[in-house]
């Protein structure tokens, strides 16, 4: 038995060598599954958590196209869950238990959504910065070997390329009106510059799952590299906006052609993901309550399924 199994975990080590994609009713290593489970269904978290910053500001929208534009990307943020709750089940993991692991705080989501959003300018910055990260990260993913995982982060990257030119707008706008939009913009780049940075996770060095994660093809970039990218990026771009990076040692080395930022305070990140951040506790209480207060929605589903499925057996 351990002889067979040793074959299989070497045809699937080929198999991901050569740049195959592995489908739900392939064979696979058990620890390839279950670090996708986590994986997915942390992204999905994420993507239903982090309705709740901007939802909590569609009331409050300066305006009604505002207002339109917010409710629509909210609305996406929910379809994306969808999606990848659906791409996590493939690997035999219930929706109900994956709900059960998010609410009992097993389960984590991005760090990013511990955070309050103060102002009408957060709107704008998480565009900007939060789903500027999401589309570094996400789009290498979307080559990653499993490939309903891969097919969802294709439609999922589309739809978060709108939501930073979205964001991006909201920005140049209040940056456009004068000082004080200005000023609004600078104070919200302040608070979110460093959670957006954490959000890339921990050093490579440090990291206890990207090795696996590296060799299976799940991510085909590490912590590291892919933070760098986005500050060369969004360091240009601020700059160009007349924004300050907050970050006294913020340089740039002319030999990598890079910018090199101080050290992430690794102790905030750490209380955060361990659940004692500024809005960690609010957040899954919310997430729990809109839960089971949903619970008869789910039963009529259920009802109607089961009375669907007997009319179908009967007219057989």
């Amino acid at each position: 038995m351990s002889e067979n199994i040793a074959m299989m975990e070497e045809q699937f080590n080929r198999r991901i060598a050569e740049g195959e994609t592995i489908e739900p009713n392939d064979w696979m290593p058990d620890k390839y599954r279950s670090q996708l489970k986590r994986l997915i269904s942390q992204h999905a978290h994420s993507e239903i958590i982090g309705m709740l910053p901007e939802g909590n500001w569609i009331t409050r929208a300066p305006s009604l196209r505002r207002k339109l534009a917010l409710l629509a990307k909210v609305q996406d943020e929910a379809g994306h869950g969808h999606y990848l709750y659906s791409s996590a089940e493939t690997l035999g993991i219930s929706r109900e238990e994956m709900f059960g692991q998010l609410h009992t705080g097993k389960a984590k989501y991005s760090s990013i959504f511990n955070y309050p959003t103060l102002a009408w300018a957060d709107m704008g910055m998480i565009g900007w910065l939060v789903d500027g990260a999401a589309i570094i990260n996400q789009t290498t993913m979307a080559k990653c070997s499993y490939g309903p995982y891969s097919r969802a982060l294709l439609r999922i990257c589309k739809e978060e390329n709108f939501h930073k030119k979205q964001g991006m707008e909201i920005i140049a706008t209040l940056i456009a009106s004068g000082e004080q939009g200005k000023a609004m913009v600078q104070e919200s780049f302040n608070r979110f510059w460093w959670p957006t940075l954490m959000m890339f996770g921990p050093h490579d060095a440090n990291s206890p799952n990207s090795p696996d994660m590296m060799k299976w093809k799940i991510k085909l970039k590490g912590n590291d590299e892919l933070r760098q990218r986005f500050i060369d990026m969004t360091v240009e771009q601020a700059q160009a906006w007349g924004l300050t990076v907050p970050d006294p040692k913020l340089r740039f080395n002319e030999q990598t052609r890079s910018w090199e930022t101080g050290e992430i305070d690794w102790n905030e990140f750490n209380a955060v993901i361990s659940g004692n951040g500024p809005c960690n506790h609010e957040r899954l209480n919310v997430r729990r309550t809109a839960h089971d207060q949903g619970a008869w929605v789910r039963e009529a589903a259920r009802a109607y399924e089961a009375k669907h499925r007997r009319s179908s057996e009967t007219a057989e």
